[in-house]
């Protein structure tokens, strides 16, 4: 069997591909070379002779209008197959791309170490996205649900969500998606500088709800390969938003992508506590001051008495200062858990925050990137969060 099938005349593009996968990659190359593109996977499928294919890739000198309407196609009747795009990027095209369903777009002129890297890539993708017919395998190829608490507000909570989807679409393009359920005042259209046709409100609907091809009309598409859904544009319309439609919206999310980042509302209120319900890992964050620190020990306390606390805990230190007068021991002696990562204080995430364009988006050296990319590689591949799914418990008391 051919794990990846190639589409185009170019004969030099299709050596560099077969040198790719040679070079470290199990499975073989069937290519076609032509710059014609099958209707459908009918037609594909019929020509490959074979079992469905991990990756497809429409290759160079392809018409780009044919393969965004192949690409569309597929994504509606073959969603667990990986559509790659060979093309110079550029904006407007990545954001087609990705309303298309393309999972990732490859230079033409990438060499061989480059396209390993991205088919190594390609098959993670379409691993996540593939379900088998078992109930317990199909659990357990779920995504992960990453929820961002503080019980107080002014920790810089959304700038960690933020920041962490737009890592993790490094590791996963067009696998994440970012959920803004701050339903009231939420920041997470404003931190990314979009401004949302489609909200919460919307993505809850009765159709969206019964259809994940409906929900997924309702994101919004961020330049750097993630998706958004965005708080309500009307704080009033939080008041209509049910925590058993949030649970239903961030199972739909868990089963279409990758990685689902939620950003909270500060404190625990009964939409987060919906939200926690779901999570696989919770990021707790917290500021280097007093008020900040004991909110967390309180309600850390709280969640244990309510035994909903998921397996994947990860402490964030936001704004870390040596200078402030507290110690990352006087906080961990506190909280009674581990910080498992600090980020220093930032001129830098200040300004990007301000920018709409979060820091890890941009090739910043800053001292505040290095604490935010350890938080991501606790999610990436190889990293050592934990992954397991949790049943909770709720106990109303």
């Amino acid at each position: 069997m051919s794990r990846f099938v190639l589409i185009t005349p170019s004969t030099d593009f299709d050596n560099r591909l077969r040198q790719a996968v040679a070079g470290g990659l199990q499975g073989g190359v069937q290519t076609f070379l032509t710059n014609i593109l099958p209707a459908g996977p009918y037609d594909l499928f019929a020509q490959l002779n074979q079992e469905q294919p991990e990756v497809l890739i429409l290759g160079p000198e392809v018409a780009i209008d044919e393969a965004l309407r192949l690409a569309t196609v597929l994504d509606v009747q073959v969603p667990d197959l990986t559509v790659l795009l060979v093309s110079e990027p550029d904006p407007d095209l990545i954001l087609q791309a990705m309303r298309a369903g393309v999972r990732d777009i490859l230079s033409p002129s990438a060499d061989p170490a480059q396209l390993r890297v991205l088919l190594e890539r390609a098959c993670q993708s379409f691993a996540s996205r593939h379900r088998l017919d078992q109930p317990r395998q199909a659990e357990s190829s779920k995504g992960r649900v990453i929820g961002v608490f503080s019980p107080k507000g002014g920790v810089g909570k959304t700038t960690i969500a933020t920041n962490l989807a737009i890592g993790l679409g490094k590791v996963a393009p067009m696998s994440v998606v970012v959920v803004d359920l701050d339903l009231q005042f939420g920041d997470v259209a404003s931190g990314l500088y979009l401004n949302p046709e489609h909200t919460v409100t919307d993505a809850v609907s009765p159709a969206a709800s019964q259809d994940s091809l409906v929900l997924k009309a309702f994101l919004t598409v961020h330049p750097s390969s993630i998706y958004a859904l965005c708080a309500p544009n009307n704080p009033v319309e939080a008041d209509h938003i049910a925590p058993e439609q949030v649970t239903r919206l961030l199972e739909q999310l868990a089963e279409e992508f990758q990685y689902v980042v939620v950003d909270t509302a500060p404190g625990l209120p009964e939409i987060g506590l919906a939200a926690m319900d779901a999570c696989t890992d919770v990021v707790w964050v917290t500021a280097m001051d007093i008020p900040s620190v004991r909110g967390l020990r309180s309600g850390l306390d709280i969640l244990r008495q309510l035994d909903i606390l998921p397996e994947g805990r990860h402490v964030v230190l936001n704004m870390a200062d040596a200078k402030c007068g507290l110690s990352v021991q006087d906080i961990e002696s506190t909280i009674g858990a581990p910080v498992d990562v600090s980020v220093p204080r930032s001129r830098a995430v200040a300004f990007s925050t301000n920018r709409g364009v979060p820091v890890l988006q941009e090739a910043k050296k800053d001292s505040a990137v290095k604490g935010l990319n350890q938080l991501v590689e606790r999610f990436g591949p190889g990293g050592h969060a934990k992954s397991q799914r949790k049943s909770h418990r709720r106990v109303v008391v």
